[in-house]
């Protein structure tokens, strides 16, 4: 499990767990769920895309709906399909 920190639109730490990655349309997107909730529980899934700027890679949250949407589908399809 890939543990990490993120800063909320309040400025408070909050600590992820990373669930999934997934290539689409050509760019990087990292799932997090809430590290104090398993998956099984209907947790917020949290998606951000990996950006490059002054050649460091950084998290960015996801602003465009249909993008997060379909990479949330994604990431539910396969857990589902581990499931089975």
């Amino acid at each position: 499990m890939i543990f990490v920190t993120l800063i909320d639109e309040d400025g408070n730490e909050v600590e992820f767990e990373h669930i999934d990655t997934v290539e689409y349309n050509g760019v990087t997107y990292l799932a997090f769920i809430p590290a104090e909730i398993s998956i099984e529980e209907d947790a917020e899934v949290v998606i951000m895309q990996i950006v490059e700027e002054n050649g460091e890679e950084l998290l960015e949250a996801v602003e465009d709906d249909e993008i997060a949407d379909a990479v949330f589908n994604i990431v539910m399809e396969r857990a589902e399909a581990e499931e089975e």
